[in-house]
């Protein structure tokens, strides 16, 4: 049996269908039993279901519950005096917040394969980072929200980190233009969610008529598209609008939820979503749940073999995609890749960024 630290010595993108199919079964099958046996109300939906392990046939047999019953629910397989740390979903106002509970096991896990991943599109090596946030968004160390758990686990990809923003939202420019003065030989990396990325970087710089030279910039973004389309600004908009004011060549946007932090899907130079060796999408028929072929639009199963310490390995989302192929996408990366093409409808404003946009 492979191990999780098995996993991290294999490249995250090197198994073709049969290889990962094999692996994700295994390890989802031992996951599922591990969370019947310690999470109570797990069990009760294992056994609505009529689950039984032995007719299991691949990981896509492995019962998905709904990305919101951790809205309603506390679901967890470890002692509460296990718990390193809680993390929250984003919701405006009114709106109920999932809890992800995490122990130091998992949440080891979710830094190692998130550095695993992301270092696959950007290099091993540790470059200078700019934060497109401020710091109060981590400053609780016991319970994260997803825009601090994203910032806390992307920040190991730097060795020296600078939030371009203070504590009311507005750019730091002088401190921003020393670090890149200071970093001009060296490639650095920018994060941050796509709408403040918009709003407190490119729109800054606009309204002061400034240009800052971020050529030698990869630029991570996630969520936050939703608050852009409504400003009819498309995903070539917002590169376009980046690249002329600050030179920016290499964008590397990622999809991604709380509920299985760790696991992201990121993009490659194609423009496609790539999930790794730790998870799977798999699109399921609104009527039925059954999967859809590949080119059809379903609502997106997210597989992870990271949740140890609460039942999310098989997540059903509120996001709709299309996978485009597999173990062959011209960048040379195994795997499914996909794209998202939209939220259900009536579903909540949930990402991060759009969470904060809908403030403005």
């Amino acid at each position: 049996m492979v191990s999780i630290d098995d996993m991290f010595e294999i490249s995250p993108f090197s198994l073709n269908k049969a290889e990962k199919d094999n692996l994700l079964k295994n390890k989802l099958l031992l996951l599922t039993e591990h969370h019947r046996s310690n999470c109570e109300a797990y069990a009760k939906i294992l056994s609505a279901y009529g689950f039984n392990p032995d007719n299991v046939k691949s990981h896509y047999d492995i019962p998905f519950i709904p990305v919101r019953l951790f809205k309603n629910y506390e679901l967890l397989s470890i002692g509460r005096d296990e718990i390193f740390k809680t993390m929250t979903s984003s919701g405006t106002s009114g709106q109920r917040v999932s809890k992800i509970f995490v122990d130091k096991t998992t949440a080891n896990n979710q830094q190692k394969t998130l550095i695993r991943i992301m270092s696959d599109f950007i290099g091993k090596k540790r470059l200078p980072m700019l934060l497109i946030d401020s710091p109060n968004v981590v400053k609780d160390r016991n319970l994260f929200s997803a825009r601090g758990a994203a910032i806390l686990g992307l920040r190991m990809l730097g060795r020296e980190t600078l939030y371009a923003l203070d504590d009311n939202m507005q750019l730091k420019l002088d401190e921003v233009q020393a670090f890149l003065e200071k970093n001009r030989d060296s490639k650095i990396i920018i994060f941050g969610f796509t709408f403040m990325v918009w709003q407190h970087l490119y729109q800054e710089l606009l309204k002061q008529g400034l240009k800052l030279d971020l050529s030698n910039a990869f630029l991570i973004t996630g969520g936050g598209w939703k608050k852009l389309v409504s400003l009819n600004i498309s995903n070539a908009d917002f590169r376009a609008a980046l690249n002329s004011q600050c030179g920016i060549e290499h964008f590397i946007d990622h999809y991604g939820m709380v509920e299985q932090t760790g696991c992201i899907y990121a993009q490659c130079e194609y423009g496609h979503l790539h999930a790794s060796i730790f998870s799977d999408v798999i699109p399921r028929r609104a009527d039925d749940f059954s999967v859809c072929e590949n080119g059809e639009e379903g609502i997106i199963q997210v597989v992870s073999v990271l949740p140890h310490s609460y039942p999310g390995h098989s997540i059903l989302t509120e996001d709709k995609g299309i996978i485009l192929g597999e173990d062959d996408c011209p960048c040379g990366r195994l795997g499914k890749y996909f794209k998202l093409t939209g939220r259900l409808k009536k579903a909540e404003l949930r990402g991060c960024s759009d969470t904060y946009a809908d403030k403005f």
